[in-house]
């Protein structure tokens, strides 16, 4: 698996490469620009949400005077500290609401921009196709529905654990992997609909390569790190680097 996290890594650096050479920034930029004003307006309000929800429930469940009646600094740090854990966790859970939500309506354009790839890696002209292309698109809709359940059935899951003292601090490493692991997964479904993958094969190849899946979905996410133009650039070039690796591992 590590093997495949690393050709995923690798795929982002060669993604940059092909775009420039195969001019394809419009594709890039304008959907990037639409995603990246979503993401800054979603972070900050999700941001005052998480805070508010962990607000009410300490002060619902009396845990925050309870912690103060015993007047103990220790006590007072893993209280915060578990508020800050629950705090990310809440926010893995909005941005992976958001990231579905952009990925539903994205779909149109990753579909055709990882077709555009495959045809050029593969040097063959690929006329357009209406009928595929909705094809293409209705089945990136239903995965990411699909996704967006499990993914929030493994997240609250997470979110319970992150009460637990001690197991609990290592459970925001758990969400992200979840995180990168369903967004690669979205990503690399629309190479395995161009190789007439069903539903049920597509998902059972991504389990067994889980590295490309997670690989991407990890520097997806770092890329959020590069304010403004990593948010710009972060969806399309997972589109293309996804399809750059499915390509070299098969």
């Amino acid at each position: 698996m590590l093997k495949e996290i690393v050709i995923a890594i690798q795929s982002y650096l060669k993604a940059h490469q092909f775009i420039i050479q195969h001019r394809l920034w419009k594709w890039i930029l304008i959907p990037g620009i639409i995603y990246a004003l979503l993401f800054a307006v979603s972070m900050y309000f999700f941001g005052k949400s998480a805070t508010g929800v962990i607000e009410y429930l300490t002060e619902f469940s009396g845990i925050r005077n309870w912690v103060q009646k015993f007047e103990n600094s220790w006590l007072g740090f893993l209280f915060t500290l578990a508020g800050v854990i629950f705090w990310i966790l809440l926010m893995f859970f909005y941005f992976s609401l958001f990231k579905y939500i952009w990925l539903i309506l994205g779909s149109p354009i990753f579909a055709w921009l990882s077709e555009k790839t495959s045809a050029i890696i593969e040097g063959r002209d690929e006329p357009f196709s209406m009928q595929q292309f909705l094809k293409d698109m209705v089945r990136g809709i239903r995965l990411a529905l699909r996704n967006s359940l499990w993914q929030t059935v493994y997240t609250v899951s997470i979110l319970i654990l992150s009460f637990i003292p001690v197991i609990g601090w290592a459970t925001p490493i758990l969400a992200l992997f979840v995180e990168c692991y369903y967004y690669g997964f979205s990503m690399l479904d629309y190479s395995c609909e161009r190789k007439k993958m069903n539903a049920s094969k597509s998902m059972e190849y991504v389990a067994k390569h889980k590295g490309l899946a997670i690989g991407n979905g990890l520097v997806f996410y770092l890329m959020h790190g590069i304010i403004i133009i990593g948010w710009v650039l972060a969806p399309a070039y997972a589109v293309v680097a996804a399809t750059i690796s499915m390509h070299e591992t098969n």
